[in-house]
């Protein structure tokens, strides 16, 4: 649904450039939530600004349902009537709102129809129902200085649909808010991306998000995504530094001899008590160093870091009976093997 191919953004500082994107390769697929992460200064609202052409890229494309966007934008600064339709599209969620504070929320969500051409009478059709749609419908009158900051983002997220998009663009849409709201906006946007069939693409620096609502992530770094994929691929994926982000564990071996571990579970492996059924098949003592569990897109996922006693060499069947269990099975000394040879696990497990 969202592609960017070698995107580009170059800006001009009087006597230097800043490149904010440095060919930036990105794929979200239709219907999925996919999040952008990254610390200030990474290039996520270059990226997200991008996708819409709200920035010209330096260079790159960017390809929305089929649509190349910057093949439409041509040479000009202005965005002509085939990119204004195309952008009609895109819905934009933005970090403080942008309400106009002279307008109704009726009317603040009307705004883009007005711009579309939309009659008078359709327009306050469709406002209305959309402001029901994010369970608005009694603050059609009111203005925005009379909603609190989560009220004031649903009506922005009711004003991004009013075109009808099939992609909404979400530009640190929680940053803002408390917890308690930033969770009910989550899930909103999670309804909408469920009913509507909306492909959703987020920016965030809040590791929370990613783990609550998407489906899909990268991680961006110095312009750049360093990478990405679905939450439980790089949950699986050794050294995934976004993985180790979203579940944090600590903890040093208490001996030279002894082998540290990093373990994933997920799917059925969550529920299992597999660390019990370790120590009782291999009778050994398991120290629990630390360990991380939750649900990610309805499934309960989470690491642990055990420490075994011995050497990687005298934890090889162990470690295979943890492998054939369904379990992500990392090696976290950093003088011992980062994984087991195949045909050790299979010797092991005989």
């Amino acid at each position: 649904m969202i592609t960017t191919n070698g995107l580009t953004k170059v800006y001009q500082s009087r006597d230097r450039e800043v490149t904010a994107l440095d060919g930036v390769d990105l794929h979200v697929r239709e219907g999925e939530v996919y999040g952008v992460i990254g610390q200030s200064g990474a290039g996520k609202s270059s990226l997200i600004r991008c996708v819409n052409l709200l920035e010209r890229p330096t260079a790159g494309t960017v390809t929305v349902d089929g649509v190349d966007l910057t093949a439409l934008a041509g040479n000009g600064r202005r965005a002509n009537k085939a990119l204004r339709e195309a952008r009609s599209r895109i819905g934009m969620v933005f970090q403080h709102f942008n309400l106009l504070s002279s307008r109704t929320v009726q009317a603040n969500v009307e705004l883009p129809l007005e711009i579309l051409g939309v009659s008078g009478k359709e327009r306050t059709r469709k406002a209305l129902e959309l402001l029901d749609l994010v369970g608005l419908g009694d603050k059609a009158k009111a203005y925005p200085q009379q909603l609190s900051g989560g009220q004031k983002q649903r009506v922005g997220i009711a004003r991004a649909l009013a075109g009808d998009p099939k992609v909404l663009l979400s530009d640190e849409a929680t940053s803002a808010l408390d917890p308690e709201t930033t969770r009910s906006i989550l899930q909103l946007l999670r309804d909408l991306n469920q009913q509507l069939g909306l492909t959703v693409l987020l920016i965030t620096h809040e590791m929370d998000v990613v783990k609550t609502i998407c489906d899909s992530a990268a991680l961006m770094k110095k312009g750049k995504i360093v990478e990405s994929g679905t939450v439980s691929e790089l949950l699986a994926t050794p050294g995934s530094e976004l993985a180790h982000e979203l579940f944090p564990v600590g903890g040093t071996a208490s001996a030279p001899d002894h082998t540290v571990v990093d373990i994933t579970f997920h799917g059925a492996a969550a529920g299992q008590p597999v660390i019990s059924q370790l120590a009782r098949t291999y009778n050994i003592d398991i120290s629990i160093l630390g360990a991380a569990m939750d649900t990610v897109g309805g499934r309960q996922i989470g690491r642990m870091r055990i420490e075994l006693p011995g050497r990687f060499e005298e934890n090889v069947v162990p470690i295979g009976f943890l492998r054939e269990q369904g379990l992500q099975v990392d090696v976290v000394d950093p003088n011992a093997a980062t994984s087991i040879p195949a045909q050790l696990v299979k010797e092991g497990a005989k």
